[in-house]
């Protein structure tokens, strides 16, 4: 039996490392794309470089995700999030790959206050949603089988390396500073552990899922609430207020309520998704272990 080839866009971020560890754990053969090493924006670069590598299947978890941001510069935003999705399905077309693509819980406007479904109609409230929405629509156009994968508030261990860290490494930074903490009471997504998802991804691609698909982190929760529940798992207690959007303005709309079903991909059999105390307490073990592997690094005589 041949080993499938999976090229992996984004393997630097805390979702591609995860996928990365996954599909290699999974006997796949997997070749790792970081920002530096192909601008997916660059048609022919990019087609390049898959051809090089030949994969019968491609995963993109790159993204422009600064959604505040995005609000100055759309069309950075659109380049990465849209039309770079395009190049990449096209370059699929012309090695006959699967593409697997990762969108977000932002194309919603959260008045609906519930969970959504695939079959709920997106509408986007700033650049940043206009722009991944734009990603599945180019994925979809181009492509017969693309598996879409929509999520929510990503978190994993490779966030505490990454630059823009995540939810909890803010949370937790935030707390040894010793000042006063303020977070939205009137927001609520799924928050979504990374290796989680990564699992479930590689899942759906074994049974053939194409099409759009939801993995949130099964509960939704206000970001206050998960600040709560963060801090009760890592055993610290900062001072910690609620507030609300009126209070806490930022530069681009977000829904207020975008959780995410998970029904669509329980129904083929697949496990839910851990509960989100197990989540945390997980990801707080991996953060532990890496951070005990790094001071023992940095503690052994060099060579």
């Amino acid at each position: 039996m041949q080993t499938d080839r999976v090229a992996i866009f984004g393997s630097g971020g805390q979702l591609g490392a995860e996928l990365k560890t996954e599909f290699t754990k999974r006997g796949y053969q997997v070749t790792g794309f970081e920002r530096s090493d192909v601008d997916i924006t660059n048609a022919a670069q990019l087609e390049a470089r898959l051809a090089e590598c030949d994969p019968t299947i491609v995963v993109n978890s790159a993204a422009y995700n600064q959604v505040d941001v995005a609000e100055k510069e759309p069309q950075a935003a659109y380049l990465v999030n849209g039309l770079a999705v395009r190049n990449l399905a096209v370059a699929c077309r012309q090695v006959d790959a699967r593409l697997v693509h990762f969108s977000t819980d932002y194309v919603f406007d959260g008045m609906a206050g519930r969970a959504y479904t695939e079959q709920d109609t997106p509408r986007p409230l700033g650049a940043y949603a206009v722009s991944k929405l734009a990603g599945e629509y180019y994925a979809r156009a181009y492509l017969d089988h693309a598996l879409i994968i929509r999520t929510s508030g990503v978190y994993g261990p490779a966030g505490l390396d990454t630059a823009r860290g995540n939810f909890v490494e803010l949370m937790l930074r935030l707390a040894a500073g010793g000042q006063p903490i303020k977070v939205v009471e009137d927001h609520v997504a799924s928050p979504t552990f990374a290796p989680a998802l990564a699992a479930r991804t590689a899942d759906l691609l074994e049974r053939g899922a194409q099409g759009l698909f939801h993995i949130g982190g099964g509960a939704a929760i206000s970001w206050f609430d998960w600040a709560v529940k963060i801090f009760a798992a890592a055993g610290v207690k900062p001072p910690l207020k609620a507030t609300n959007e009126r209070e806490f303005r930022t530069a681009a709309r977000r829904p207020k309520y975008s959780a995410l079903s998970n029904v669509k991909m329980e129904s083929l059999g697949i496990d839910p998704m851990p509960s989100l105390d197990q989540a945390i307490d997980l990801y707080l073990l991996a953060r532990s272990r890496k951070v005990s592997a790094g001071a023992a690094r940095e503690a052994s005589p060099s060579a």
